[in-house]
């Protein structure tokens, strides 16, 4: 259950961690799904707008905290390649005191800007209604996504990546028949989608972080070790504030993105609701293998073989360009089919934005994977700021080609779907470019 990747043939070791991610994440996307596809089928356009938009919302206040633990995890990878138990504990105290008190902090500002968040995203007033309802119920679960999200990093920074597969099996198949009970059953709207969905993420919270604590020797932490140096904390936040700010970056990005979706009117929302959907299920396993890919190096990094590290890079550019080609393919072929599975027939306007969407994000995957990787590269190498980078270059693109495109009345809506692989092709130039001038700095530990 424990993959030590130090040891094992590199791109089977690698491969093996990552398929149960890949597994996992595809069900954590569930969570969304399962409220827009029930929502959409059954409670009609404006609701599907309203949870939509609400998912792009809370995809930000999430990315937030899992950059937090996104980055605890390659500070615990590096303890665990070097062998270092007492600091790997010491690692885990400091960080989950430093990321539940942000928590907190998320949670209540959540709360007291909620009706900020009509006139940020320009929500239209027959979706606003839906979407505050919504939004209600689901920033209580804002604890319970620290929770999970904590626990399965750490648990995977150590080589473990099943557990977490099994508790969000779990969760994602009681959110579905939730969602079907308090939405169809019980008539609760899109607030019953919302219970739903929180009453599942708490399951998978409280769940992972009793068998975290309880059940591996390794991370049982006794009362005489739960010692806080500054030095360790000050460590600890520089690898999670700033993969904190790359994700928290890059999903502000997409949320300004939305704001310009919305001021098109609900049905460009619908169909981008819809879109984004598939669009995330069709990359997200190379984005759970650039984070499969990342515990790799970092544990390398920190057993000091960069040999191991060489020639894992090269085997993980290879399966992500292949992957991506195939599944380019796959969307392009079916966007209207995939269409279909969130939006009725009969909603031919919706139907149409979204299968212009899938065809021309569907075509750059490889953009978006390869820089997946890069991000897990030099979050591992200790280099977060660099992620920082490519986010800002990639997302600062995209949201001012969105802004500038869409304004032209001659290409519209089109500009912003056109915008996002344009940003992608940018920052894996900048990227990869910095890694061949860097190369051996970068991996022989120097500092930058």
């Amino acid at each position: 259950m424990y993959t030590d990747m130090t040891h094992e043939p590199i791109m089977k070791s690698m491969l093996r961690f990552a398929m149960p991610m890949v597994l996992g994440n595809l069900l954590q996307q569930c969570y969304n799904v399962a409220d827009t596809l029930i929502v959409g089928r059954f409670l009609g356009s404006n609701a599907l707008a309203a949870v939509g938009s609400s998912f792009t919302l809370m995809t930000f206040l999430t990315s937030i905290l899992l950059g937090l633990c996104m980055g605890s995890g390659a500070f615990f990878s590096i303890r665990f390649g070097e062998k270092d138990e007492k600091g790997l504990k010491e690692g885990i105290c400091a960080s989950f005191l430093l990321i539940f008190s942000l928590t907190i902090v998320i949670n209540i500002l959540a709360f007291l800007f909620l009706d900020k968040i009509e006139m940020f995203l320009k929500v239209p007033k027959e979706v606003w209604g839906d979407m505050h309802s919504y939004l209600t119920v689901i920033f209580c679960g804002i604890f319970a996504t620290f929770l999970y999200n904590y626990f399965a990093s750490l648990l995977r920074s150590v080589g473990n990546s099943v557990v977490p597969l099994i508790f969000l099996a779990i969760s994602a198949i009681l959110n579905i028949a939730f969602d079907l009970w308090f939405v169809l059953g019980l008539n609760r709207g899109v607030t019953g989608a919302a219970e739903a969905t929180i009453i599942a993420q708490y399951i998978s919270g409280i769940g992972i972080a009793v068998y975290s604590c309880r059940c591996v020797p390794c991370l049982k932490i006794k009362r005489d070790e739960c010692r806080i140096r500054w030095s360790c904390m000050r460590e600890i936040a520089g690898f999670s504030v700033l993969t904190c700010i790359q994700q928290s970056v890059m999903n502000l990005g997409i949320l300004l993105v939305q704001g310009v979706v919305n001021s098109f009117g609900s049905v460009v929302m619908a169909a981008f609701a819809a879109a984004v959907k598939i669009d995330a299920f069709a990359y997200m396993p190379v984005q759970d293998f650039g984070n499969a890919f990342s515990t790799f190096i970092a544990q390398n990094y920190g057993a000091k073989k960069e040999e191991r590290i060489r020639s894992g890079l090269k085997g993980a550019f290879a399966v992500v360009l292949i992957f991506c080609v195939i599944v380019s393919a796959i969307v392009w072929i079916f966007a209207h089919p995939l269409m279909l599975i969130f939006v009725n027939t009969e909603e031919t306007a919706i139907l149409a934005e979204g299968v212009r969407y899938l065809r021309i994000e569907g075509a750059f995957y490889c953009g978006i994977g390869c820089l997946f990787l890069l991000y897990g590269l030099y979050r591992a190498l200790g280099r977060p700021g660099m992620s920082v980078v490519l986010t800002v270059f990639s997302l600062g693109t995209r949201v001012v080609l969105a802004y500038l495109l869409s304004a032209i009345p001659a290409i519209g809506v089109v500009g912003i779907w056109w915008s996002v692989p344009i940003g992608w092709i940018l920052a894996d130039a900048i990227g990869i470019i910095y890694y061949i001038i860097r190369q051996k700095i970068l991996l022989g530990g120097k500092t930058v």
